[in-house]
C-alpha cells in the first residue's frame, strides 16, 4: 500500500527509527577551547607588558646625526657601555659595592662592541677604556673621557671615527644596576685560576668554580688584582657577559617569573639605550651572545705615559686596523685576534 511504501505507519522523514539512538554531535572539548582561550590572554598580556616597557624605558641620545658620518656597515653592530655612574645608589648600597664615593664626571668603566654578521654569527669585541685615540672637538685622551667630556654621543662619535664601524644599537648600565641584574638571575659561575683579593673592589674570591651575584659579581667584572690587571679585566667583564646573557635567555630564567620579572624590573630601572631603540633589541643583544661566540679585544702595542692623560694603551697598527676593517666588511675576524 501507499502507506508502507512511504515506511512505517506513524513515522515521519527524518526521524530514527525505533530502537536506534541518534548519533551524537561531535563537540570541541571545553578543556582545549579553555587553553586556547588562556594561551591568547597570556599573549595578549605579554604584548602588552612589552608596550608598557617599552615606553618606561630611559633613552638618550647617543646615535645622532654629525657632519661626516660613516656610511652604514653590513651586519648589526651593539656598543655596549658600563660607567661608572652612582646614580640612584644609597649611600649603604655605595657601601655594599664598594664602588667609593662621588667620582666626579660619570665615565665608563667599560665599552665592548658585539657585531652580529649578516651570516648570523656574532663577535664580541673589549675596546680597553685606556685607549689613546682622538677625540673629535677635544684632543687626544683615553677613550673613556669621551663620555664624560659629551655623554653617549660623543663616544659613539669616537668610535665610529676610530674603527670605520657604524654603530646601530647603544645600550648603557651604571654599576648599580649591573649587580642588581647579576643578583636577579640568580648569578653567573665563574671559574678562577687563582683567587682575587681586592679590597678597592670588595671581593675576596677564592680559587674556582662559583657562583657570582651582586656585590660580588661587580667586584669580579672591575677588580685589576691579576697578573695582567687590565687586560684579564677586559677578558673577565667579557666572559662573564656572555655567560650573563646566556644565562638571561635560557629557559629556567624566561620561563620561571620568579626570575624572569625581577630580571626585567632590573633592566628598566638601570638601562638607558638610544632613543630610536626599542626594547626587543635588548632581547637580540642577549640572543646574540648566546653559544660560544668569539671574545677578541683590540690588538695593542703597549703602554705610554702622557702628560695630563696619565697611562694609556696604544694599538697595535697592523692589527687593529685588520680587526675593525674585518667586522666593517662583516668578513671573518684576521688569524692570530685574541
Amino acid at each position: 500500500m501507499h502507506g508502507d511504501r512511504m515506511g512505517h505507519r506513524g513515522e515521519h522523514p527524518g526521524e530514527p527509527r525505533p530502537g536506534r539512538v541518534p548519533p551524537r554531535r561531535r563537540r570541541r572539548p571545553r578543556v582545549l577551547r579553555t587553553l586556547v582561550l588562556l594561551l591568547v590572554l597570556l599573549l595578549l598580556a605579554a604584548v602588552i607588558a612589552l608596550v608598557i616597557a617599552d615606553q618606561k624605558l630611559d633613552r638618550v641620545d647617543a646615535l645622532g646625526p654629525y657632519p661626516g658620518r660613516i656610511a652604514d656597515t653590513p651586519g648589526t653592530n651593539y656598543l655596549l657601555v658600563g660607567t661608572d655612574s652612582r646614580a640612584g645608589l644609597s649611600d649603604e648600597q655605595v657601601a655594599d659595592l664598594s664602588t667609593g664615593g662621588d667620582a666626579g664626571a660619570t665615565r665608563t668603566d667599560t665599552i665592548m662592541l658585539l657585531h652580529v654578521s649578516a651570516r648570523g654569527n656574532s663577535v664580541l669585541v673589549s675596546i680597553p677604556r685606556d685607549s689613546y685615540v682622538t677625540i673629535p672637538r677635544w684632543g687626544e685622551d683615553k677613550v673613556n673621557a669621551a663620555y664624560s667630556v659629551g655623554g653617549a654621543s660623543l663616544l659613539v662619535e669616537t668610535i665610529e671615527l676610530e674603527t670605520g664601524v657604524r654603530i646601530d644599537h647603544y645600550a648603557e648600565i651604571g654599576f648599580g644596576g649591573f649587580a642588581e641584574i647579576a643578583s636577579a638571575i640568580g648569578g653567573v659561575e665563574v671559574c678562577l685560576e687563582s683567587p682575587i683579593v681586592d679590597p678597592l673592589a670588595g671581593i675576596d674570591l677564592p680559587a674556582g668554580c662559583q657562583v657570582l651575584s651582586g656585590g660580588d659579581a661587580l667586584g669580579y667584572v672591575r677588580s685589576r688584582s691579576t697578573p695582567l690587571a687590565d687586560i684579564d679585566r677586559m677578558n673577565n667583564q667579557r666572559n662573564f657577559l656572555a655567560r650573563l646573557a646566556r644565562k638571561a635567555g635560557s629557559p629556567g630564567v624566561v620561563l620561571n617569573p620568579f626570575r624572569s620579572v625581577p630580571v626585567g624590573l632590573a633592566l628598566l630601572r638601570s638601562m638607558s639605550v638610544d632613543e630610536g631603540d626599542r626594547i626587543w633589541d635588548t632581547g637580540r643583544i642577549a640572543w646574540s651572545l648566546r653559544g660560544d661566540i668569539p671574545t677578541v679585544s683590540v690588538p695593542y702595542s703597549g703602554f705610554m705615559d702622557v702628560a695630563g692623560r696619565g697611562n694609556v694603551m696604544l694599538w697595535d697598527e697592523q692589527g687593529a686596523t685588520a680587526l675593525w676593517d674585518s667586522i666593517a666588511r662583516d668578513a671573518p675576524l684576521p688569524e692570530g685576534i685574541e
